[in-house]
């Protein structure tokens, strides 16, 4: 005998699929627009008036200039799933959202606070800065006595535990972004060294838990990136960081730190790769920012701070220079072409992006942050 399931339960494997299924079907039908950037926006125009839905399992949020536009959606919604409006946005998935009138800002300061209290630093002293500069941590080194003063950890799961939560603060700390890159590569054989370093995260976060983004009122629509590499800087494996943080106005949208996939043969090798992987995110983010409305995007800034690879990216010749190079880097020249990027020398005291492949001073992470 074969049973047939007739109606989607709560907490099957399948719910959650057949929940979305359903939602954007009735989404659809009233005339909202998928976006094919991000397939959990939905956005619906009228005569220059545009609402916008973001949803997040069973979660919505809605945006608009028109009242009347957003009104009917949520009758709408109430009477096809029997939703319930909370009001202005002020908690959403752990972000604190408060208003003021600069702007928006959102922070995790809950959460902050409850987890300096579970890790029990909170009479602790402060750090000034994530990690220590020119801070080198490796992997087991199985040379040595492994009853050595940096020896495994013998409860793992503790460190996994408190680098996940980290992570998931990173979402309005990026000045955290590179130390939590750095600790989770650590998450398999974690030393006594790497849970000491993840500690100072914590210690650094108690120095200011409400610290999150300002999304300024007014701001104007032009769209800045900056990028920038620390050349071999894993000592296991020798390959470069990629750092990137992309500016609306003066408000930060979007941020990564990230190792590089292969090892780059020069300083100018990196930093192009590092180009290559903001060019990628700025062709999705201005596609994102087009279907809410935004217009004349283009040229973004795209703002660097080597000459050499600044040099590789407007030169269209392959020399000896370039021929090593994989082909999907390239596309930046392209982009260049296309007219959607332009790129621009910065000092590297001016290089925003610099917070986000190495770890700093306390002065000059500050400056940055």
């Amino acid at each position: 005998m074969v049973c047939r399931l007739q109606k989607s339960l709560y907490r099957l494997k399948q719910a959650f699929r057949q929940w979305n299924i359903r939602l954007t079907k009735a989404l659809l039908a009233v005339e909202f627009t998928q976006s094919k950037y991000d397939y959990s926006l939905f956005t619906k125009r009228v005569e220059g008036n545009i609402v916008v839905l973001l949803v997040y399992v069973d979660d919505l949020l809605i945006a608009g200039n028109d009242i009347n536009m957003i009104r009917e959606l949520k009758g709408f919604l109430n009477t096809t799933f029997k939703m319930k409006d909370l009001g202005d946005l002020r908690y959403f998935i752990g972000i604190e959202v408060l208003r003021f009138k600069e702007g928006i800002v959102l922070s995790q300061k809950k959460y902050a606070h409850e987890l300096i209290e579970d890790t029990g630093l909170k009479n602790a002293k402060i750090a000034a800065a994530p990690l220590e500069q020119n801070l080198k941590l490796t992997t087991v080194d199985y040379d040595k006595d492994i009853q050595s003063e940096d020896a495994l950890l013998e409860n793992k799961t503790s460190y996994q535990r408190l680098i996940g939560r980290l992570i998931y603060l990173t979402h309005t700390r990026p000045d955290i972004v590179f130390a939590m890159h750095y600790l989770s590569q650590f998450m398999q054989q974690p030393k006594r060294s790497h849970l000491e370093a993840a500690m100072r995260v914590v210690r650094y976060i108690k120095k200011d838990p409400g610290q999150g983004l300002l999304f300024k009122a007014g701001n104007e629509g032009k769209v800045v990136a900056f990028c920038d590499s620390d050349w071999a800087a894993c000592p296991m494996t020798r390959r470069s960081v990629t750092g990137y943080c992309i500016m609306l106005g003066s408000s930060l949208i979007s941020w990564k730190s990230k190792k590089q996939s292969t090892v780059a043969k020069s300083s100018a090798e990196a930093e192009y790769r590092s180009m290559a992987a903001v060019t990628a995110e700025i062709v999705w983010l201005t596609g994102l920012l087009q279907e809410i409305g935004m217009q004349n995007l283009k040229p973004v800034e795209l703002c660097c701070d080597s000459k050499a690879s600044i040099q590789i990216a407007a030169n269209p010749v392959y020399h000896e220079r370039t021929k090593h190079i994989e082909i999907d880097c390239h596309f930046v020249r392209e982009k260049i072409q296309d007219g959607l990027i332009q790129t621009k020398h910065v000092s590297t005291t001016n290089q925003l992006a610099d917070i986000m492949s190495k770890a700093l001073g306390s002065q000059q992470h500050n400056n940055l942050m």
